[in-house]
C-alpha cells in the first residue's frame, strides 16, 4: 500500500495500540481513533488522534475504518455497523508477518508482527491472529474468533466463530473447535471441543 491513506479506528484501548503501529507498518500514512467511552475533552490516544465517537467516524474522510476491539460481540457489531453504512472495512497484515498467497482473508482482520498463515488457510471475517500465532495449511477460522500470541495450530484445524485460543495453546492436526469456545493459556487440544467449553490443561479438558 502506497502511503497518503487515512484509516479510522474504533476502539482506543491497548489492542487498538497495536492495530494503529500495524496499520502504520503496512504504509498507512495517518491514523485516528474513535471510541464511546471518552469524551470531547480527551484529544489524543498515545501517540494518535482521538477524533470522537464511531458514529461520527464517517463525517472524517477516511480512506478506510478497522474495528480494534478485543470483545469478538462488540467487534462484529461495530464491524457490521460499519458495512451497512457502506464504509469499508479493511484488513491489515503486518509486513513482518507470513501470509501465503494462497490464503484467503475476509474484510476486517488483523495480523500482527510474526504471525504465519499457510497455504489454502482461510481466515473469517473480524479475526485477530496475534503476534507469532501459527496457522498451518488447510485450517478455517471462523468469524470473530482470536487467536492469541504464540498459539500454534496444526494443519487442518477447523475454528468456530467467537472462540478465544488463549495465548500460546496449541492444536492437533485435523481438531475442531466449536463456536464460542475458550481454550486458556497453554492448553493442548488433541480432540474436537464442542460449541461453548472453557478447556484447559495438557491435554485441554473442560472446567
Amino acid at each position: 500500500m502506497s502511503e497518503c491513506f487515512k484509516l479510522g479506528v474504533i476502539g482506543a484501548g491497548g489492542h487498538g495500540k497495536v492495530v494503529a503501529d500495524t496499520a502504520e507498518r503496512a504504509g498507512w500514512s495517518e491514523v485516528v481513533f474513535f471510541d464511546p467511552r471518552f469524551g470531547p475533552i480527551q484529544q489524543t490516544h498515545a501517540h494518535w488522534q482521538l477524533l470522537g465517537l464511531p458514529e461520527e467516524a464517517h463525517a472524517h474522510d477516511c480512506d478506510g475504518y478497522f474495528v480494534a476491539i478485543g470483545n469478538s460481540q462488540a467487534r462484529q457489531q461495530w464491524g457490521e455497523w460499519l458495512l451497512g453504512r457502506g464504509l469499508p472495512l479493511v484488513t491489515l497484515i503486518d509486513p513482518d508477518s507470513s501470509v501465503s498467497q494462497y490464503a484467503m482473508l475476509e474484510s476486517g482482520v488483523l495480523v500482527v508482527a510474526g504471525a504465519v498463515i499457510n497455504a489454502d488457510t482461510h481466515i473469517a471475517k473480524g479475526v485477530i491472529v496475534n503476534t507469532r500465532a501459527a496457522i498451518d495449511h488447510d485450517c478455517r477460522i471462523g468469524a470473530y474468533s482470536h487467536v492469541c500470541p504464540g498459539t500454534a495450530l496444526a494443519g487442518s484445524v477447523t475454528v468456530g466463530k467467537h472462540s478465544w485460543l488463549g495465548i500460546g495453546c496449541q492444536v492437533r492436526q485435523g481438531a475442531s473447535i466449536g463456536s464460542n469456545v475458550t481454550v486458556g493459556a497453554g492448553a493442548t487440544v488433541v480432540s474436537d471441543i464442542q460449541d461453548g467449553l472453557t478447556v484447559v490443561g495438557t491435554p485441554a479438558r473442560s472446567q
